[in-house]
């Protein structure tokens, strides 16, 4: 059947949220990604402290990182004006939390083997203050049995590791190892500094593809990795919302604080998403449900025998009219994946299953399946907005901002129709 992971929605910000944070940036590509989380994190009202390690300061100068935080970057044992009053002590017990992004994987390694022989494990070893790490290397450095071995010792000791996430890299391979995204890490850290446009609804999102069975090994599927709808997730949640995702068979870690269910075929999406929409104000459809599925599944693998089978489909459920359907419809988002003539059968899609809004896409040969990338087109009655090519994390961001405003409009609408009493 199908099964739920409850991810537990992360709390808005209190007197609890870490507002002194040391930062500590270790050598990789990553690097890039570590000056946008600085920004992030006093977005949210954190001070930020950066140590940068020998490694780090070959990717990014330390100016790059004290323009950003407003702080001198300390990268040294040996600063002898820091360290005259034992400055590293200090600066150790400064901090709220020290948060190591990126981690690399011969930091890890002398972290775990508690060494101090440089700032950031020094200080690492003389805080008390909580740690974390977010791992980020080679897919295989990842998951070679030393670093995983150095993963588990840390955990034991209660240092919490955040990822990492799973997704092309910059050695042109794909896989696990990716650091989280700044926008996810400042969340979870630092939670929302502000009510955000979807603020106390809860929002169900359907995202990846289905497999409809022929036999107990083969199944009819499609192209789809469920990237866009994870990052749609992510992007509701940094919104504001409550998130409820319902995704297909996909290798994505769920993002922080998203309520995921786990299912197959369209039939059990199907079941999931209207379980889900109970108290729902916003349901986006971004999975790519099957349209059609086997009339009948073999009990037995199909041998190759014939040198023609034929095979006898039945149209799937249709689980986004059947959301627009309900006597009281939340409002229902559709995608729309087409391969020629976007705008026009989008429009179609639109009007013919009675959405509110709808994200058109053009897909095949080199587009949206299977890239980091994606543009779209968002339609609705009246009104129509190009999102132009970008990183799905981006794209997802501006497109949870178009469904807030459109759900706002909307409802807006519905209190003006409403009659007048007394």
């Amino acid at each position: 059947m199908f099964s739920k992971v409850d991810n537990r929605p992360m709390s808005a910000p209190s007197a609890a949220s870490p507002r002194r944070i040391i930062l500590g940036v270790t050598g990789g590509i990553a690097v890039y990604k570590a000056a946008d989380l600085v920004r992030r994190l006093r977005e949210r009202g954190a001070e930020v402290q950066v140590v940068m390690t020998e490694g780090a300061c070959q990717f990014v100068t330390p100016l790059t990182f004290q323009a950003l935080s407003g702080r001198p970057v300390r990268t040294s044992l040996w600063d002898g004006a820091a360290e005259a009053a034992m400055g590293h002590i200090e600066l150790a017990r400064w901090a709220d939390l020290v948060l190591v992004a990126p981690a690399s994987a011969d930091f890890l390694a002398r972290l775990a083997g508690g060494r101090a022989d440089d700032l950031l494990t020094t200080l690492c070893l003389a805080t008390r203050a909580p740690v974390k790490v977010a791992p980020a290397m080679n897919h295989q450095m990842w998951a070679n049995a030393a670093t995983q071995a150095n993963i588990a010792l840390l955990r034991r000791r209660d240092i919490e590791i955040l990822g990492p996430g799973t997704g092309a890299q910059a050695c042109g391979e794909h896989g696990s190892g990716r650091m989280l995204e700044p926008a996810e890490l400042a969340g979870q850290l630092c939670g929302v500094s502000s009510p955000g446009p979807l603020a106390g609804l809860h929002v169900v999102i359907s995202a990846g593809p289905t497999r409809e069975p022929i036999d107990p090994v083969r199944f009819i599927s499609n192209r789809s990795s469920g990237k866009m709808g994870f990052a749609v997730a992510a992007a509701a949640r940094d919104a504001g919302a409550t998130v409820t995702l319902v995704a297909g068979p996909v290798t994505l870690p769920a993002p922080t604080g998203v309520t995921r269910i786990d299912v197959e075929t369209a039939e059990q999406m199907y079941r999931a998403v209207h379980d889900a929409l109970s108290g729902a104000d916003i349901y986006i459809g971004a999975a790519a449900v099957a349209d059609y599925r086997p009339a009948e599944c073999a009990v037995q693998k199909i041998k190759k025998t014939a040198d023609c089978v034929e095979l006898s489909l039945q149209r799937a459920p249709d689980i986004l009219a059947s959301v627009a359907a309900l006597d009281t419809p939340p409002f229902t988002v559709g995608f729309a994946a087409e391969t020629n003539d976007v705008e026009r059968h989008a429009r179609d899609k639109l009007t013919r299953k009675r959405l509110d809004l709808i994200a058109a896409n053009e897909v095949g040969a080199d587009r949206a399946f299977d890239r980091e990338d994606n543009a779209l087109l968002m339609l609705w009655s009246g009104g129509r907005r190009e999102l132009s090519l970008k990183s799905k994390d981006e794209l997802a961001r501006e497109f949870i901002g178009v469904v807030a405003e459109r759900y706002l409009a909307d409802r807006r609408s519905v209190v003006r129709l409403m009659p007048q009493v007394g």
